[in-house]
């Protein structure tokens, strides 16, 4: 097991290199001048110029690129533009209300999307089945902004239940949760479903039914986890991307999370802030499917054993 956690670790080097190095490029490919957008519309050259060589961007690109890597491990992004702050620590500050938001959503997604696909694998062909996989194609086909603005409008606005927009207690966290958690939890539901009945329908499940088991034991016990390799898939790359910032579901309900850091920092041209943000979501986004990697082995066996096979040919 230790072999194959390092293997997966290792492979992910490249793929962080890679984002390091698309981050960096990140600055030279978009329109405009940093220095300049950083200055304002009034400039004069010589500002530009002084402010050019204390920022280091007049030094030769490949000098740049090695003190960019270099900052990034030592956990330095840089310093904003606009307020001066440290963008790592921009980062830290923001990055827990995203953890929270992130967590509740998958909360949301995992227990919503496993009972309903539980539930309808049991029936199949049933009003039951039939409704809940009706309204979880609903799920996957609303897009994340039109269900966040009808939960402000309706439960937030007209109905009052809960606060629309803001930051505070646990109040505030159920409503983007639901947001981005729905379309997971509706994909999780159809998914689980599926496997499910893939499941139940195997010969040992039969056996253990002829045995005698209660139908909870046999569903639970013996079905429910022979499906749990592609629910950790959807899980650990919805999850990877709720920690990557959700920029629209944080928008929407003012959520000070990354996403929101990150659209802010687009908006007002800040290029250090944009280069730490999407780094650190990409980095985020790459642990994340790390971890997925990692739990297949955990929870399939099978999947170590075909790994090391491939390895021996």
């Amino acid at each position: 097991m230790g072999k194959y956690i390092l293997n997966r670790i290792l492979q992910t080097i490249p793929v962080l290199l890679g984002v390091i190095v698309i981050t960096f490029i990140l600055m030279y490919i978009v329109p405009g001048d940093p220095v300049q957008s950083m200055v304002g519309e009034r400039y004069d050259e010589a500002t530009v110029e002084r402010l050019r060589q204390e920022l280091h961007m007049d030094d030769p690109i490949i000098m740049q690129f090695f003190r960019y890597i270099w900052n990034i491990l030592h956990g330095d992004f840089g310093v904003s533009f606009y307020t001066g702050e440290s963008v790592s620590a921009q980062i830290m500050a923001k990055f827990p209300n995203t953890m929270i938001l992130a967590l509740t959503a998958m909360v949301v997604a995992i227990f919503v999307g496993l009972f309903v696909g539980i539930i309808s694998s049991l029936k199949p062909g049933s009003w039951l089945d039939k409704g809940t996989m009706f309204f979880a194609l609903i799920g996957i086909s609303a897009p994340v902004f039109w269900v966040g603005l009808m939960l402000v409008l309706f439960v937030g606005v007209y109905l009052r239940w809960l606060p629309p927009t803001g930051f505070g207690g646990i109040e505030y966290v159920i409503l983007p949760a639901i947001t981005l958690g729905l379309r997971s939890a509706a994909y999780l539901a159809r998914l689980t479903r599926a496997s499910m009945l893939e499941v139940l329908d195997q010969q040992y499940i039969r056996t253990a039914r002829m045995k005698g088991l209660p139908e909870w034991k046999v569903v639970l016990k013996h079905a429910f986890p022979n499906t749990l390799v592609p629910v950790i898939t959807v899980i650990g790359t919805d999850f990877g991307s709720y920690l990557s910032g959700a920029v629209l579901t944080e928008s929407i309900f003012g959520w000070p999370g990354l996403g929101r850091l990150a659209l802010d920092a687009i908006l007002k041209r800040d290029f250090p802030v944009i280069q730490g943000t999407v780094l650190f979501m990409a980095i985020m986004f790459i642990l994340a499917n790390l971890v997925v990697d990692i739990l297949y082995g955990v929870v399939d066996p099978r999947i170590r054993a075909e790994r090391k096979t491939e390895k021996t040919k």
